[in-house]
């Protein structure tokens, strides 16, 4: 256990310096700007009201035209102590961050602007679960390809840290392998890169103050993968694909190239933009890596998918049919199914389409990994079908595909 706890050093430093941001966002309460040192009376008329790892505080103020601030001193666990402080323009004040479902005590300070404090009142607060604690039960770890998958629910969708480990045969300690924060209700997390031989795999849950969920272990066997041979691959022009221009045609898809061509879509067709090809033989799909176009102003812009689907069928007769802009995953037309329906994720820097930042165009260019469902049935030939595009135009374009998975 002492060798995991080792291995949360990166996270804690990371809190760290979330917390010292914090503190300095609230300098401006301590400066003194009054000459006058009467001392406040304390807050009074207090009511709790408990929410999962901390709790709202409500008060009366008291009648001071020098209060500047309210300040809540509390300790979170049995080593981390914070403070809260919250103007006299409220009359709440919010402490959170608690690791347990206990109670706590909490003093309350009334402030002045000369910095002159009240007598202290402390009360009790009783937080519900803390989100961490409450999602760790929830998680589940089993094999995936060329790795391990997480699964668990944040119903609360506040903001956690999953933190996923391996045995390292080298140090004879489990080490953080990656780390993942989200607010999503529901996690669907995957790390990959491993043989297909046994190890020791663990997740442990963590939030923005510190507090660490006891870690889940278990000894897991990857599913082995495999990227596709793209000298197999061939364009099937069925008639009911999106026309392509400007020399960009389907076989730059599977080129190996990131510069120079790839798909590209005739301007001003109908929705969805959509391509078809085979990949030599039949596949079990375990995951595909999508490669935008980059570079002069296209990154998260202009025909980049944005929300897509992608279809296969294992017929040896694919059917030339019109696929919908959306349908649910499963959806069968034909002899093509939905194997899933991706959106792109949102540029890192959060800026907007055409304002990307160097790191968008890193985050891009190392390429960007979807999961194909593992209920996903076994395909030959493959469907890329684009529902929106980052830059709202009439037309699609893609650098390259590459996917992954085992020959059947």
């Amino acid at each position: 256990m002492m060798n995991i706890k080792k291995c949360i050093l990166p996270v804690c430093l990371m809190i760290l310096s979330i917390g010292i941001t914090a503190c300095k966002k609230n300098n401006g309460f301590n400066t003194v700007i009054s000459g006058d040192t009467t001392k406040p009376l304390p807050v009074s008329n207090i009511k709790v009201d408990n929410f999962n790892g901390g709790a709202n505080i409500t008060y009366d103020l008291p009648n001071s035209p020098n209060l500047l601030y309210v300040l809540a001193k509390y300790k979170i666990n049995d080593n981390t102590s914070r403070e809260t402080k919250s103007s006299y323009y409220t009359d709440t004040v919010v402490v959170d961050g608690f690791a347990k479902e206990k109670a706590y005590e909490v003093t309350l300070y009334a402030v002045t602007r000369a910095n002159v404090m009240s007598d202290p009142v402390t009360i009790t607060v009783n937080p519900k679960t803390p989100v961490y604690s409450a999602v760790r039960p929830t998680l589940v770890l089993s094999a995936d390809f060329s790795g391990v998958n997480v699964t668990g629910l944040n119903p609360l969708k506040k903001e956690i840290g999953i933190i996923m480990l391996s045995f390292n045969k080298n140090t004879g300690a489990m080490e953080i392998e990656d780390q993942y924060f989200t607010k999503s209700d529901k996690i669907d997390y995957s790390i990959r890169g491993f043989k297909s031989e046994e190890r020791r795999f663990g997740v442990y849950v963590t939030d923005k103050w510190g507090n660490i969920s006891d870690t889940l272990q278990k000894s897991l066997t990857p599913l082995f993968e495999e990227a596709m041979d793209k000298s197999k691959f061939n364009a099937l022009n069925l008639n009911n694909d999106t026309p392509t221009d400007f020399g960009w045609a389907v076989p730059y898809l599977w080129d190996n190239k990131l510069d120079g061509n790839g798909w590209h879509t005739k301007f001003g067709e109908p929705l969805p933009f959509t391509c078809s090809f085979g990949i030599g033989k039949t596949y079990k799909l375990s995951r595909f890596v999508l490669y935008q176009r980059i570079g002069s102003g296209y990154t998260y812009n202009y025909g980049n998918p944005k929300e897509f689907s992608l279809w296969g069928t294992n017929s040896s007769s694919p059917q030339d049919i019109k696929l919908p802009v959306r349908a649910p995953e499963g959806t069968v037309i034909g002899n093509w199914v939905n194997l899933g329906n991706f959106v792109f994720p949102d540029p890192p820097s959060g800026n907007r389409p055409g304002a990307t930042t160097s790191a968008d165009e890193d985050f891009v260019k190392k390429g960007v990994s979807f999961k194909v469902p593992f209920q996903a049935p076994s395909v030959k030939y493959l469907r890329i079908a684009v529902a929106t595009t980052w830059g709202n135009v009439a037309a699609a374009h893609l650098m390259e595909i590459t996917p992954f998975g085992v020959a059947q």
